[in-house]
This record gives structure tokens, C-alpha cells and sequence, in this order.
């Protein structure tokens, strides 16, 4: 790691010499006269005034703002048009120095075009420093096509049931012209967003607020996607109503209502239905999992949580998209406006009730040691899971005067889960049983969690001196109870367990942090930071046994109970210094943390901990504009990730009496070095779209798995007992933790047929250590994939799209080669939806999954093919009638294989299969021509206050501004 730090930064130093070649920049901002509100996407062109051939060219950002870098001394004129304004010029006259044209204020055309055919190919994406900019109107879709059906035509960006992703990164934000929309849940702007009101598709790394004001990275960026509305779709209300049943009683029905004056933005969101269309994000299912965090991680890439091993205190609560079953009650509500010229506010409220049941079958193939027999898992359950979820987050924005601003962002969620699962588990060692169980688990759940950050942002009169505090603080509480009814079987003997539990568990955060800059010459800028943290959980469990002569549960089970509390404390401070401007822009600092580790525990023994723990923190930059279309940013990080409370309790947890879990009371916290590099090109004028995405990450002391597989009844430290056929499993500090891989997209026209053809390929690998039976094991895991996407670009009529997505799998293991695999899976997808005479939509769509090499019981070739016929009626076919059939072929299945560090589990659940469905859906749009564009100046551009000297959210930003 060492030689490779070295050999990039000498490298970095060598980019900065050749980025201080003379050339020059023209900048300015782009506003509406009526409303100095920002234009968004206007063309900027600057011709050579002596050779009008020449020509150099941009469009202006979210916040209006443009810059035309790389320009020789000379005269030149700037054209700046968009359409439905009067296209504006004016002279500039380069000399010695960059040139700032200030505000271009455009005035709405008299003579607004309203139906207007553009011949000429579409410029289809630009890069904009670290940001990409899709043009919608170059990608045709569907009269009826949402966002997310538009931007997985785009290149680099794929759906799942696991979300949206771009370039292999998962998209964790959606922005509607820059301002939240529904909180952090990406899929519901997507999902409920019609294409036809996007103008253009911005993919960027959203910084925080603090950094997006400072222009230094505070490593809690996240992959964010804004969509940009058009104008004249902005003024007016739009959604739609539907409703349908069908065979066996399935159900859909829903609505999306959206109001739309500038500023103000009002959407409705509300679906029933038993089809599986679950409208959800994480934070729906986590809301209750509170006090599972031992705090924040340090470093600039730091977050609170746990990578590894250990049990888990979410195991009664759902993580992600549901299998099996699932109906869906949900409503939402969304409120965006601006409350003069100072204040902006965005709410919203969410609610989810969800009703999920599931069956799985699953076989689990441990690795084992040579003195070891080969373990195995085999398990068959039917589990039903309940969820309430109220979710509310504000944003509010209050701009002081024009050197002051605040900043609150609090988010409130309150949950209930009901968990109900019947489980039938058997080991085997070698060819002979081992351990069987029969058990019942049902517990009951309560809990919230609340977050709030308030920011103040200072700007002084010196350009690039800046001071902002931040406060942030967390709160979560969850209280529950639960039964648990087994009984065991072993090879020598045979237990019944009769048990109910109570749990309680609390937690809260501080974590203010203070930072200043200071300019430091023309291009160069100082950072000093000071980030202190408080965390304080608590997690308490009590367990009692049936007393037969009490016909009560009265016996407390000490052992099995657990009262714990710890708390983490970390200061850290540091200095970074950046140096740049719109071509090159590079970063270096370092941090030094001091943390603090302490816990008590009363049972099931008592115990006293404190842990001490230092860190030097080193984060490197460097973002270099090659042109104008290309660009080439490369980060390093570190950060300390502290075990959280859950993994540091040695309670045992017995749910499944087979596969014990307990924590590690002396876990210390993991050091992470992640190093990420990003290559972009983008040829406006062709088309075509390039980009290469590269992650690593080393960990030392990393929060493993360790598994003990006893040959014989062993008495484990605690006083449990581990009969022979079944497994304990707790959380170790282990090294030489590595992942990797690398993600590579290029997209082009295929003008022939009128199409847009995306490929994409990668690899990963992971190193992961693990100990079985106190000896070490490294899963050796290697996946390359690649695929392409062939989507249709003739008109809105004639909407198809051809995809192949590939998967080839090697797992090796250090201890059990014998155990080595290596498995294929692929998906082929065809789509195509057809509109006749205006009114009659034929749309089908036919997938073929295939899995190789998991096993006779897991592999499968089957297809799923799904079709729907509908016509459309009165005037402006704004109402439908169709007639859909899902699984038509009824092969439907679900299969997956996961691999961790001590197994491999192939498992197999409930899916939807075939039905048919009559659904009536009425379509609103109602738009008022002449609609301006809205302010969107919400993320900090260059020279407002919100970003003064600071990197806006698509890069290339820096103190030169």
C-alpha cells in the first residue's frame, strides 16, 4: 500500500505541474429577468470572432452557473440561448487573465414556440467537471414511461430490486431541480416522476452541506441523481389514479398526484395492492433498530455500524425488498417552496404498512478444517412479518443576509414490527446427522429514531475565508417482547426450550464540528476542523424460562439475559489544504483522532471495559479537467469504524438453537484505507459516453466471523453449552481484509437503427479472513460481469429495449479447497411496448434467468413473461382500460446464492406467480404554457453564499471562483 500511495502522489504532483499550462476561462450565471431565478441547461456558445468556426460550448449548471475553460487570448462573442427567451450577446475580449461576464439575465420570448420538431440528433450527455448531464429528449420513451424507465436507457445506470445504481455505485439521493424529494428514498421520485416532464438527468457525487460551503470533501458524499424539470412542466398538475383486480384475488390500486407553481411543488403518492409493489425505502424497515450503533466512525470517510460478524440486534426487522409475498398500504405526502427570497422549505410524511409472508429453503456449506467434518446446514421456514412505519423529514433554508445562513435538517421515523416465523433446521457432519430443531420465534417491536443537523455558515468580506458549525445529534429507543418456543435434537441428547424475553435498548449521538478556511494565494485555500462525538447506548435483554410450578415465565435465565452500556467518545482535528482551479483541483490533509471505548455489563457476568484508541487520518484529491468533456478525479480516504453495541455483548442469542451467535466484549475498532478513481469522457456532438470506476479498500483489525464446530458437547467461556451439531459464532479483529473492483460503461448511438447501445463490464474480489475452529480461513471471492443494454430511440410509438446482464462467480478458500466453486448466472430481457392508431398499447416483456453450477437443487433455466394490452379513450387518451398477465408462462422463481467468509448458502423463496388483472388508470396533465424555470439554487454554486470558494455538487469547483 505504501509503494502505491507513493508512486500516485508523485504522479499528482506531476498532473499539477502540467495544470499550470497558460489558458484562460470565461464564467458567469444565467438567470431569468422576470424572477432572477435560475435557467437551467442554457446553451452558452463562444465564437472565435475572427473564425466563427471556432466555437467553444457549455450549458449552465442547477444553480444557472457556466464556465468555458481552455481559451487562447483573443475576441470573442458569447451566445446564450434557451428556449422560450430571447437569445442573448455580447462581446469579451480575453487578454491576460479569466473573465467573468457576471449575471446574463434572458427574457421570455413573445412568441413562445408551442410545437416545435427538431430534425438534428440531440446532444445525448455532457460532463461537467465530477458531474455527468443526460439530455432526456435524446433517449425516446413511452407517452406513459416514468423516471426510472428513463434513466435505465441511459449509460452506466441499471434497476434492481435492490435499486438503482449507477456505474456500479448505488444511488442513495434523488433530487427533483435540486431540492429533496421524499427525503433520502431514491425510488420514489423515480417510480412516480413521468418522463415526459424531465428535461435532463444530472449524476453527481452529492457533498454535504458543510462541505459543499468549505469545498473540502468531508467523505460523506453520497451518489445522487437530480432531475431537472422542463420549463413549461413546471407550472401545472399532473399524476394519475388506477385501479385493477384480478385472478386469486390480487389487487393494485393507486394514485400520484403531483402540483407544480415554480417554487412551490406539492406531491400525493398513495398505493394498495398484494402484487409486491412495495414503495419503501431502508429507512422504513430500520426505524426501530436503535441503540445497534457503538457511534461514529472517525476519519473522513467515517460512519457509525459494522461491516462484520456478530449477531445483530435488527434481526427482528427487515432490511431491504421483501421476498415472498407482500401487501402494501402506503401513503405519502411531499411540500417544497420558497418563503420569500429567504427561505426555502422542503417536508415531507411518509407512512408504510406492509404485511409480508415468506417461505425458504436454503442449504448452508460451511468451510471446515481438515480436522473437521464437512458441516451442513439445511433449513425450511415460513416466516409472516408485519411493519407500521411513519416517516417525516424537513429541510428548511434560511439565507441571514448575504454573509450568514442556517441550515436544519431534522428526520423522525416511528415503527412496529410483528414477527412471526415456524423454522425446521438440521445439521450434518460429514454423511451423519448432527442436530435437528423444530422451533417457533414470535416477537413484537416498538421503537423510533430521530436525527437533526443544524448548520451555521459564515462568509467573511475576504474571499475563501469561511467559518461553519455544524450540530448534529441522534436519538433512538426500541422496546419489544418475544417467545420463543424449540425443541432440540442431538446426537446425544434432546432439549426443549420454553422461553419469553423482554428488550430494551436506547442510544443517542452529539457530534458537533467546526470548520474555518483561509485562502492561501490566488488558488490555494487552508482548511482547519475540530469534530468532537458523544455516543451513549444501552441495550438490555431479559429471559425467562416456564416455570412448571409456577405455570408462569418466572425464572430469569441469566445467562441468557444481558444488561450492557457503552459509550464512545472520539475528538479529532485536523488541517487540509487544497490548491486548483477549473482544470486541476488537488487536496491533501490529515486528521488525528482520539477515541474512547468504555462498556459495562451486568449480565450474564459483569464486566468492565475501557479501550483507548489513536489514529492518523490521511485524505488525498485530485480531480484533473482534460477538456471539456473529460475528466479524471482520484480520492483517498481513511477512516476507524468503532464495533457497535450489539457485537460487543456476549449474551447468546438461541433463536435458532443450531447456529448460536454471541458478541466480543474486546472487539477493538477497524482502520480503513479506501482508494476510489473515476475516469470520464463524454463526446457531446457524437454521443458517446466512456467511463471507468475503480474502488479498493484494505481494513486492519477488521470485525470478522469467528465459528466454533465442536466434535463433541463443549462448554463455551460464559457457561453455554455448545452440543455437537450445532455452531457459535461471534465477532473477532481480524487483518489483511481486502475488496476491490473496477466497473466500465461506454455508451453510443446506433444511428442505423435508430438506437442507443450501452455495454458494460467489471470485476470484483474480495479477501475476506475468517477463523473455523481457531484457524485462520481467507474466502477468496471473484465475480466478473458484463452485459449491454440496446434501447430503442425511434419515437414514442415504438419503445423496445434488448439487455443481457452476465455474472461468473469463483469462490476459493484457504482451508477447505475442497470446497472451492465457481457458478454462472445471466439474465436476457426483452421489452417492447407499441402503440397502434394513437390508442391501442401493446406492451410485453420477457426475461430469462438462468443459474449454473449452484447445484442440482438450485440451478434453474426458467422464463418469466409478462404482457399487457390496453386502449386508451376520450379525447386526449388521458383514460385506459387494460388487461395484464403476469408469469404467463408460470415459471416464475426465486433463487440466490450468498457467500460471507465462513459459508456458502444457496437458498430458495416464495415468489408471485401467475395472475391476471383488469385495470382501469386515469392520466392528469394539466400544464399552463410560459412557465419559467424554478430557483433550484439549493446545493451550492460558485459564488453564492452557500458555496463561496467551495466546489459545487458536479466538481471542478475551487477557491478561483
Amino acid at each position: 500500500m505504501k509503494t502505491i500511495f507513493t508512486f500516485l502522489l508523485i504522479s499528482l504532483f506531476c498532473f499539477v505541474s502540467v495544470a499550470q499550462a497558460q489558458s484562460y476561462a470565461v464564467r458567469g450565471r444565467v438567470l431569468d429577468q422576470r424572477d432572477s431565478s435560475s435557467v437551467i441547461g442554457a446553451t452558452i456558445q463562444l465564437i472565435f470572432q475572427s473564425d466563427s468556426a471556432k466555437k467553444s460550448g457549455t450549458t449552465s449548471d442547477i444553480d444557472g452557473y457556466f464556465q468555458i475553460p481552455n481559451l487562447n487570448a483573443g475576441n470573442y462573442t458569447i451566445r446564450v440561448s434557451y428556449l422560450g427567451y430571447a437569445t442573448q450577446e455580447r462581446a469579451v475580449h480575453i487578454v491576460s487573465g479569466d473573465i467573468n461576464v457576471g449575471t446574463i439575465r434572458l427574457k421570455a420570448s413573445s412568441n413562445v414556440l408551442q410545437n416545435v420538431v427538431v430534425q438534428a440528433q440531440q446532444v445525448r450527455a455532457q460532463q461537467m467537471g465530477d458531474t455527468t448531464q443526460f439530455n432526456a429528449g435524446a433517449y425516446k420513451t413511452n407517452p406513459d414511461a416514468s423516471a426510472e424507465d428513463l434513466v435505465t436507457k441511459m449509460p452506466g445506470v441499471t434497476s434492481d430490486n435492490t435499486g438503482v445504481k449507477v456505474n456500479g455505485e448505488t444511488v442513495q439521493t434523488v433530487l427533483v431541480d435540486g431540492k429533496p424529494f421524499f427525503g433520502d428514498d431514491p425510488s420514489l421520485a423515480l417510480k412516480n416522476l413521468p418522463a415526459e416532464v424531465i428535461d435532463k438527468i444530472q449524476v453527481f457525487d452529492k457533498l454535504s452541506d458543510q462541505s459543499q460551503f468549505t469545498g473540502f470533501d468531508d467523505g460523506q458524499s453520497q451518489k445522487a441523481i437530480n432531475i431537472i424539470t422542463k420549463r413549461g412542466k413546471n407550472i401545472g398538475e399532473f399524476g394519475k389514479v388506477y385501479a385493477g383486480y384480478g385472478t386469486d384475488d390480487r389487487y393494485s390500486a393507486g394514485a400520484s398526484m403531483n402540483y407544480f407553481n415554480g417554487d412551490q411543488r406539492i406531491s400525493l403518492i398513495g398505493l394498495s395492492n398484494n402484487i409486491n409493489q412495495q414503495n419503501f425505502s431502508a429507512e422504513d424497515l430500520l426505524g426501530v433498530s436503535g441503540g445497534s450503533s457503538g457511534g461514529r466512525g472517525g476519519g473522513y470517510g467515517g460512519g457509525g455500524g459494522s461491516r462484520g460478524g456478530g449477531g445483530s440486534s435488527s434481526s427482528n426487522f427487515l432490511v431491504g425488498q421483501q421476498n415472498g409475498i407482500t401487501k402494501t398500504n402506503s401513503i405519502g405526502l411531499n411540500y417544497s417552496d420558497a418563503w420569500g427570497k429567504k427561505i426555502k422549505v422542503t417536508g415531507s410524511y411518509f407512512f408504510n404498512q406492509t404485511d409480508n409472508t415468506n417461505s425458504t429453503q436454503l442449504t448452508r456449506n460451511y468451510f471446515t478444517n481438515s480436522d473437521t467434518a464437512a458441516q451442513a446446514y439445511n433449513e425450511l421456514s415460513n416466516t409472516e412479518t408485519k411493519n407500521y412505519n411513519h416517516r417525516f423529514n424537513v429541510r428548511f433554508e434560511y439565507t441571514i443576509d448575504s454573509f450568514n445562513s442556517l441550515i436544519v435538517t431534522p428526520k423522525l421515523s416511528f415503527q412496529n414490527n410483528q414477527y412471526t416465523t415456524n423454522l425446521l433446521g438440521a445439521t450434518t457432519l460429514g454423511d451423519a446427522p448432527a442436530g435437528a430443531t423444530n422451533n417457533q420465534n414470535i416477537s413484537n417491536n416498538t421503537g423510533y429514531s430521530f436525527s437533526n443537523n443544524i448548520l451555521f455558515r459564515h462568509r467573511f468580506a475576504k474571499k475563501g475565508r469561511t467559518v461553519s458549525l455544524n450540530i448534529g445529534t441522534q436519538l433512538n429507543e426500541k422496546n419489544g417482547d418475544g417467545k420463543l418456543y424449540a425443541l432440540n435434537q442431538y446426537i446425544n441428547d434432546t432439549t426443549l426450550l420454553d422461553q419469553q424475553y423482554t428488550v430494551y435498548s436506547n442510544g443517542y449521538t452529539v457530534s458537533p464540528s467546526v470548520v474555518y478556511t483561509e485562502p492561501m494565494g490566488k488558488k490555494g485555500q487552508l482548511m482547519v476542523n475540530y469534530s468532537p462525538s458523544y455516543t451513549k447506548n444501552k441495550s438490555d435483554k431479559e429471559t425467562y424460562n416456564f416455570e412448571s410450578a409456577d405455570q408462569a415465565y418466572t425464572d430469569l435465565d441469566t445467562i441468557l439475559s444481558n444488561k450492557y452500556d457503552n459509550t464512545y467518545i472520539t475528538q479529532k482535528g485536523g488541517l487540509s489544504y487544497r490548491l486548483g482551479d477549473k482544470k486541476m483541483n488537488f487536496m491533501a490533509g490529515v486528521n488525528y483522532q482520539y477515541a474512547t471505548l468504555q462498556g459495562t455489563q451486568d449480565f450474564p457476568y459483569p464486566l468492565d471495559i475501557s479501550k483507548p484508541f489513536s489514529s492518523v487520518l490521511p485524505q488525498a484529491m485530485f480531480n484533473y479537467r482534460f477538456s471539456q468533456g473529460t475528466n479524471l478525479r482520484v480520492m483517498y480516504r481513511t477512516n476507524t469504524t468503532a464495533p457497535n453495541i450489539t457485537q460487543l455483548q456476549s449474551v447468546v442469542d438461541i433463536s435458532n438453537p443450531l447456529l448460536l451467535r454471541t458478541g466480543n466484549p474486546n472487539l477493538k475498532q477497524d482502520f480503513e484505507n479506501t482508494l476510489t478513481i473515476r475516469y470520464g469522457k463524454t463526446k457531446s456532438g457524437g454521443g458517446s459516453n466512456f467511463f471507468i470506476y475503480a474502488y479498493g479498500s484494505y481494513i486492519q483489525d477488521y470485525i470478522g466471523n469467528a465459528t466454533l464446530i465442536p466434535t463433541k458437547d463443549s462448554a463455551f467461556s460464559n457457561g453455554i453449552t455448545i452440543n455437537r451439531g450445532s455452531q457459535l459464532t461471534l465477532p473477532v479483529n481480524l487483518n489483511n481484509y481486502f475488496t476491490g473492483k473496477t466497473f466500465v460503461t461506454y455508451g453510443i448511438p446506433v444511428g442505423l437503427i435508430k438506437s442507443n447501445l450501452n455495454l458494460n463490464a467489471g470485476i470484483s474480489y474480495s479477501h475476506a479472513p475468517s477463523l473455523i475452529n481457531n484457524v485462520e480461513n481467507f474466502s477468496n471471492s471473484t465475480t466478473i460481469n458484463g452485459g449491454f443494454v440496446l434501447s430503442s430511440n425511434i419515437s414514442e410509438n415504438v419503445d423496445f429495449t434488448l439487455s443481457y446482464a452476465g455474472n461468473y462467480n469463483i469462490v476459493k478458500n484457504t482451508i477447505q479447497t475442497q470446497s472451492d466453486n465457481s457458478y454462472y448466472s445471466h439474465v436476457v430481457s426483452a421489452k417492447l411496448n407499441y402503440i397502434l392508431f394513437k390508442r391501442l398499447v401493446i406492451n410485453t416483456s420477457l426475461n430469462e434467468n438462468l443459474y449454473s453450477g449452484l447445484g442440482s437443487a438450485y440451478d434453474q433455466n426458467f422464463f418469466l413473461w409478462n404482457a399487457y394490452i390496453g386502449y386508451k379513450f376520450l379525447k386526449d387518451h388521458s383514460l385506459e382500460a387494460r388487461v395484464s398477465a403476469y408469469d404467463i408462462l408460470n415459471q416464475n422463481k426465486s433463487i440466490s446464492r450468498n457467500i460471507t467468509d465462513t459459508y456458502i448458502e444457496d437458498s430458495r423463496t416464495q415468489v408471485l406467480t401467475q395472475y391476471f388483472m383488469f385495470t382501469i388508470t386515469y392520466t392528469l396533465r394539466h400544464f399552463k404554457s410560459g412557465g419559467m424555470p424554478t430557483n433550484t439554487n439549493n446545493n451550492g454554486g460558485p459564488g453564492d453564499i452557500h458555496a463561496p470558494g467551495g466546489r459545487p455538487p458536479y466538481g471542478g469547483g475551487g477557491p478561483g471562483y
